[in-house]
């Protein structure tokens, strides 16, 4: 009996192809500015040092080439996603443009599921983590039938822990009142 070939060797899926079709396509993107460029699946984030007007200038400067790259591609930057966050207390937070578009200023973003705000403070992120680490843990509770620590003590450490430890060394607890609400998960 014979077996075709495309039966036989599994192909990869469309979203698969997709993935890596785009991928090579954003890899071309120009990136040869002042500014870092980080590419992570559809988003891209620009960072620079911009305490300077030459800093504040290379900036615009490579917003303009992303602009200019994505046109010569036809293709549309998601101008409502593009946000600036100015990190730093003595940053002098300069207004960016993108195309004729100004960029909205932003106090805090996520980030890999990490929420970063302007003064790098984790107070927000701790909150958010104990949160859905809380969730998670009256989820778990409710969803299972025995109390006991032999059962409870596992899921735990398999299913809450690696939700408030994700990043941590990002955004471990700069203050006891962040290590505290974190503590009351655990």
């Amino acid at each position: 009996m014979l077996i075709p070939a495309a039966n036989y060797f599994p192909s990869p899926s469309l979203s698969e192809i997709d993935t890596i079709l785009f991928n090579i396509f954003i890899n071309d993107m120009d990136d040869r500015g002042k500014c870092s460029l980080s590419k992570c699946a559809d988003t891209t984030k620009l960072g620079a040092v911009a305490d300077t007007a030459e800093g504040h200038v290379a900036i615009q400067r490579d917003l303009d080439r992303l602009e200019k790259w994505a046109n010569r591609n036809l293709m549309q930057l998601n101008k409502g996603n593009c946000k600036v966050l100015h990190l730093g207390k003595n940053n002098p937070r300069h207004q960016y443009m993108l195309g004729a578009t100004q960029l909205e200023s932003s106090l805090a973003e996520k980030d890999l599921e990490v929420l970063v705000d302007t003064k790098l403070n984790m107070s927000q992120q701790c909150a958010f983590a104990a949160k859905k680490g809380s969730g998670i843990l009256s989820c778990t509770r409710q969803s299972t039938g025995s109390r006991s620590r032999e059962v409870i003590f596992p899921l735990y450490s398999a299913v809450v822990r690696p939700q408030l430890e994700y990043c941590v060394q990002f955004w471990a607890a700069q203050y006891t009142t962040d290590m505290h609400i974190l503590e009351r998960v655990q």
